[in-house]
């Protein structure tokens, strides 16, 4: 038998007694009645570690306290070997003048066992190397008491950790646990990181782990206090805090470089018509026109006559990002997918489900990142860098450019395939000097505007002013517009609003390459003769197994925009009756 003493002196004392099993299977006490005699004057209490076959630990302290009823005898005894851990046996704590708030003594290990198993938290107890000893009821509740069963013929857990029980952790976590636990394990000061747990219906949660050592008067640790806390929904909810706040930060930036559609020309009505037509539906549009013209706040239009308004506009600028980080910034990455990569990161795909996203400058797109948005648009799936797992993605796509994609497919440096399927419903933005009678018009609005930020007075327009306005190319189209418009009101000191004409070039548009032209004009000169000649073998038929666009091996969309980019006139290839030949 293994006495520990709890003396006068507040120190557990350990006391080596023989004792004897008799036939019944009770075990007579021999020497640790010898020692109870010379124990009892000093013991405030006595602890009793014992295995006695047939008998149970609340029998074992039954039967000590009736015989020596003026010293409190508690048992810590190993009753079932087959039972999940208790804490009779790891929880290690003195049992004496234990109190709870009302004051009064806590009379036995089943009711601290029951104020643990109260707690809303997963509460263990472990080994001074990990090894895990005891849990209480709301941890067998989440993993299943069968995981924390002890071997059979094992009164404890003889794994030690991080051995043991480790496909608990989620795949993706399991470094990352190992490494921190044995960390904190070898410092002995308290620590906490994260993981996913496994529960017991095949869910992983997140949860928040912190420990901290239980220490002898030596220092020495004895136990490691284990509590997790359940913070699934919590991360949720701070994923769905930081998409909005991903979504909102975009919006203020963009706020103050779109405006309302400003004009009643013919060639923007003809757009905003294009614009009417496709919203309603998910098709993917490209947008193309010079820089300047208003692609993003075209785009952006497209989503808020779509179906999908209620949900994010995420734009990217494929320009304004490193080729090298593209692919994460667009599908995001796991953690240790490259070097920096410290987390998983969610890309622009991802944040913009259920909505729209906008890719200005597709033409930028370095070639793998081509592939990888082609699958997108073909499967509707992808995978973050450096990630196994496949997403759907359920986003619209809007892509716009100022390149001539057709001259860079040409070149080698744009797929075709990827062309036909952004160019399903291609919309051309006129230039500003396509659109000279709505110049007047902008030229007011963006006046009343800076004029109303800045606090200044403007009440005419000079006529020389306008009229400069109006012959002038601008080559920067719209954003050139603006950007004269607010400099002039921040030098103006008076009502009338003037504009420095040195601050307008006069240098001419530069003039395409005449290798250039004549590449463009002979990929077009190609592309009519084959169309033609697919019509001329469907008879005019567009669409169906023996169309023009079957035989072509595009779709039936691309084909009907090629025609009008084209002019081609289809009905003309249309035959009822073949002519007989005389």
């Amino acid at each position: 038998m293994h006495l520990l003493i709890d003396g006068l002196g507040g120190k557990n004392i350990p006391m080596q007694t023989s004792y004897s099993q008799t036939q019944e299977g009770r075990g007579g006490f021999g020497s640790a009645e010898q020692f109870l005699e010379s124990g009892a004057q000093k013991a405030a209490c006595l602890i009793v570690d014992v295995r006695m076959p047939g008998m149970s630990d609340l029998e074992l302290q039954a039967k000590l306290n009736a015989e020596r009823s003026e010293i409190p005898i508690w048992s810590r005894s190993r009753k079932d070997t087959s039972s999940p851990l208790t804490m009779s046996e790891d929880l290690g704590l003195p049992l004496d003048e234990t109190r709870v708030g009302s004051g009064r003594p806590i009379e036995d290990r089943a009711e601290l066992r029951q104020i643990l198993d109260l707690a809303p938290q997963h509460m263990g107890v472990f080994g001074p190397d990990g090894s895990p000893l005891y849990i209480n009821q709301v941890g067998l509740e989440y993993f299943g008491t069968t995981v924390w069963r002890a071997e059979p013929g094992r009164p404890e857990a003889t794994h030690s950790w991080p051995g043991s029980r480790l496909d608990l952790v989620h795949p993706e976590d399991r470094e990352h646990f190992v490494s921190e636990r044995k960390k904190g394990f070898l410092e002995g000061r308290p620590f906490e990181h994260e993981a996913r747990l496994l529960r017991h219906d095949g869910q992983f949660r997140c949860f928040l782990i912190r420990f901290a050592p239980i220490k002898d008067e030596q220092g020495d640790i004895t136990r490691w206090c284990g509590i997790g806390t359940d913070i699934e929904d919590r991360k949720r909810a701070e994923e769905e805090i930081r998409k909005e706040n991903i979504a909102l930060r975009e919006e203020i930036i963009k706020a103050s470089m779109f405006e309302e559609i400003v004009g009643n020309s013919p060639a923007l009505q003809q757009v905003l018509i294009r614009v009417a037509k496709v919203a309603p539906t998910d098709s993917t549009v490209l947008i193309t026109g010079e820089t300047g013209t208003g692609k993003e706040l075209i785009a952006r239009a497209v989503h808020k006559a779509s179906k999908r308004s209620d949900h994010a506009f995420v734009s990217v600028n494929c320009a304004a990002i490193p080729q090298s980080l593209i692919p994460s910034e667009l599908f995001g990455h796991e953690k240790g997918a490259f070097t920096g990569a410290t987390g998983r990161r969610l890309g622009r795909f991802e944040l913009a489900e259920g909505g729209t996203i906008f890719l200005d400058e597709v033409g930028e797109l370095p070639p793998e990142t081509q592939v990888t948005l082609l699958r997108v648009l073909q499967e509707r799936e992808f995978e973050r860098v450096g990630g196994n797992r496949s997403i759907r993605a359920n986003v619209r796509v809007i892509v716009a450019t100022n390149r001539d994609l057709e001259a860079a497919i040409a070149e080698g440096t744009f797929r075709s395939d990827l062309f036909y399927r952004l160019s399903v419903f291609p919309i051309e933005l006129p230039s500003l000097r396509q659109r000279r009678e709505d110049i007047p018009m902008l030229v007011q609005y963006f006046i009343d505007r800076y004029a109303r930020e800045l606090g200044k007075n403007i009440r005419n327009i000079s006529k020389e002013t306008l009229g400069l306005f109006q012959s002038y190319a601008w080559p920067g189209n719209i954003r050139e517009l603006r950007n004269v418009i607010e400099r002039s009101i921040i030098v103006c000191d008076t009502e009338s609003f003037s504009v420095d004409e040195s601050w307008l070039s006069r240098q001419p548009l530069p003039a395409q390459p005449t290798g250039k032209l004549e590449l463009r004009q002979r990929l077009a000169d190609q592309e009519r003769e084959a169309i033609e000649a697919a019509l001329t073998e469907s008879r005019g038929r567009v669409f169906g197994p023996a169309g023009a666009a079957a035989r072509l091996g595009i779709a039936r969309s691309t084909l009907e925009s090629k025609i009008r980019t084209l002019k081609i006139d289809k009905n003309r290839f249309k035959i009822s009756k073949s002519i007989p030949k005389f």
